[in-house]
């Protein structure tokens, strides 16, 4: 298997594990998302734990790394506190989807941060894309507008990007991946910590249950997703992360029973069409360098 097979396997693999997430975010309640993001995070750190027992790969010690491991998971952490916020008040689909506009900003941040400039093509496509976050945010008042949660969900996407960029840097300088996790989820219960300790909601075995399957699957997608990104380069697997989609709006259907609007399906089909046209349109590219 080849390094971009293996990136497109765990892609979709973390996009699933995503999927579930989200849906045992939204079972566990009513509850801050700064208590879910804990208990989520606690999880993967756990996890992450374990491996490196086992593993025991070298500390990175570079400032440069160091200093990337911090900002993958200050981006991280309010990433996920965005998208728990949006899942709790929004369509799962709605929610999934854009927090999925992060392969369109990492293109944005990699410009910033890796020097790779992006051409016409992906410019036209992040434009575009925006057309169809505007179709599920709905700015200008139309039915069944939920706009707070809706940029608060964007937000998500956009710390998203900048997170993924820098997993992506990190792989480059060597880092290993069950590290990247280890740290971003042990800054994240950190960051969480002193809210839980001082306004910490009491939970329901029932709530509890759906948290700590939210934590596994979460463990799951962090370990995915950081191994795609390390296998291959962004614009060359980040399109099959679109996959949540479908998963979530099945699992919302299933679960929920809920049926995203017009508007919605119309900005899922512009957003994962572009995606799927940048996509193509990179690999021909490269296939005639």
């Amino acid at each position: 298997m080849t390094s971009k097979q293996k990136g497109i396997f765990f892609i979709l693999c973390s996009a699933f594990s995503f999927a579930l997430m989200n849906l045992f975010i939204r079972l566990s309640g009513d509850l801050p998302s700064l208590q879910k993001s804990f208990f989520r995070n606690f999880v993967a750190l756990l996890f992450a734990a374990g491996i490196l027992f086992k593993e025991r790969p070298p500390f990175p010690r570079s400032p440069k790394s160091i200093g990337h491991l911090l900002l993958r998971s200050i981006f991280g952490t309010v990433g996920i506190l965005c998208n728990y916020y949006a899942v709790d008040h929004l369509l799962l689909s709605d929610a999934s989807m854009l927090n999925k506009m992060s392969p369109f900003f990492t293109i944005i941040f990699a410009f910033f941060l890796l020097k790779e400039k992006p051409n016409r093509v992906q410019i036209i496509s992040i434009c575009v894309a925006f057309l169809g976050v505007l179709c599920i945010v709905r700015p200008s008042g139309l039915p069944h507008m939920d706009l707070f949660p809706a940029i608060i969900g964007l937000l998500g996407g956009i710390t998203a990007g900048a997170a993924y960029t820098y997993v992506r840097s990190l792989g480059q300088q060597g880092v290993k991946g069950p590290f990247i996790v280890f740290f971003f989820s042990a800054f994240s219960c950190l960051v969480t910590l002193p809210y839980l300790l001082f306004r910490f909601h009491p939970m329901t075995g029932k709530q509890l249950f759906f948290l700590l399957l939210a934590g596994l699957a979460a463990a799951g997608g962090q370990f995915s997703i950081t191994a795609a990104y390390c296998h291959a380069p962004a614009k060359e697997i980040s399109v099959y992360d679109y996959a949540q989609i479908p998963f979530s709006a099945l699992l919302g259907f299933v679960v929920f029973q809920q049926i995203p609007d017009a508007f919605s399906w119309l900005g899922y089909g512009i957003i994962c069409s572009t995606a799927v046209a940048m996509f193509l349109y990179t690999t021909r590219h490269a296939n005639t360098q």
